[in-house]
């Protein structure tokens, strides 16, 4: 059964990776081609043009691709200048022997694959950016900026919307194939360098056509540690109820005691035709996509509280 579910910021490219499943295309191919349109949407502001700056003002977009049925990976980190970087982590998968790079190597190859580049920063967060940033500065850190230390104001400066989400998208099409598609821009004012679990198999994403996949939104360095959506996909293949994984794997996010922690969203499906989307620690109502070709039209639901 042809199926697609993503969380509720994939609103600007949902319905054309649906309408390329519904004419029998390939699931990556299909959802790149979907979360390419978020990425390009600056209204979207956890992904792509819409979201915020690392700490230095500058961009660094992260994404990651996973084909169920192969269990290829491709992955990109730190890349500046370059959108859609969902697409350039399809081009790693299928060009290179290596399954991530990063910042200048990332670049690089975006160049040699014809890729542009292209101006990130919206004009609307460089000025938030930078207003944000003088608040926390002394007089004599902004005169020296950017030469400062910035570890101090990475724990200082107010994320202007909270946003720790990534733009994910899991889908199954004709062939029964699995696969999994993320991007995001990473938190507000990281960092620079920083990299969340979007590009970590894993921890990010993860899927197996045999068994199911899995992708997780929000608080990346949590899910990092606990190899998430790995986690998920390997209680299926044991023989555990979509339920009974994603149960498994909040159980071993709530474990954690020390480092950062905060919200953490599972987008999950199985090889049987099961979804489940559940919100762990989020204050904030959680929403997402989902469709499957028995229905007329995706609809935007509500997650399960873990």
């Amino acid at each position: 059964m042809k199926m697609l579910l993503a969380n509720a910021e994939a609103w600007p490219g949902f319905d054309t990776t649906v309408a390329q499943l519904k004419d029998g295309g390939a699931g990556l191919d299909a959802m790149v081609a979907g979360i390419a349109k978020v990425e390009r949407e600056a209204k979207v502001r956890s992904v792509g043009y819409g979201g915020w700056p690392n700490m230095l003002g500058e961009m660094e977009f992260d994404a990651g691709v996973m084909d169920g049925t192969t269990r290829d990976v491709g992955a990109v980190g730190a890349v500046p200048a370059t959108l859609p970087v969902s697409a350039l982590a399809l081009e790693v998968m299928r060009n290179l022997p290596h399954v991530m790079l990063t910042g200048a190597g990332a670049r690089r190859f975006a160049t040699e694959r014809g890729f542009a580049i292209d101006e990130t920063l919206h004009p609307d967060s460089k000025r938030v950016w930078w207003e944000r940033l003088q608040k926390e500065m002394s007089p004599e850190q902004l005169a020296a900026f950017p030469d400062i230390a910035l570890a101090p104001l990475s724990n200082a400066i107010t994320d202007p919307e909270r946003v720790r989400d990534t733009t994910v998208f899991l889908g199954r099409d004709a062939s029964d194939g699995i696969g999994v598609v993320t991007s995001t821009s990473g938190w507000a004012w990281k960092y620079p360098g920083r990299l969340g679990d979007s590009p970590i198999v894993g921890a990010g994403f993860y899927a197996d056509s045999r068994y199911g996949a899995a992708a997780c939104t929000h608080t990346g360095e949590m899910t990092m540690r606990c190899g998430t959506s790995r986690s998920i996909v390997l209680a299926l293949r044991l023989g555990h109820s979509l339920g009974d994984a994603v149960k498994l794997a909040v159980e071993e996010l709530g474990e954690l005691t020390t480092g950062f922690l905060a919200g953490v969203v599972i987008h999950a499906m199985d090889a049987k035709g099961n979804h489940k989307v559940v919100s762990f620690r989020c204050e904030e109502e959680i929403r997402y996509w989902y469709w499957d070709e028995r229905m007329a039209a995706p609809e935007l639901r509500i997650a399960d509280k873990a």
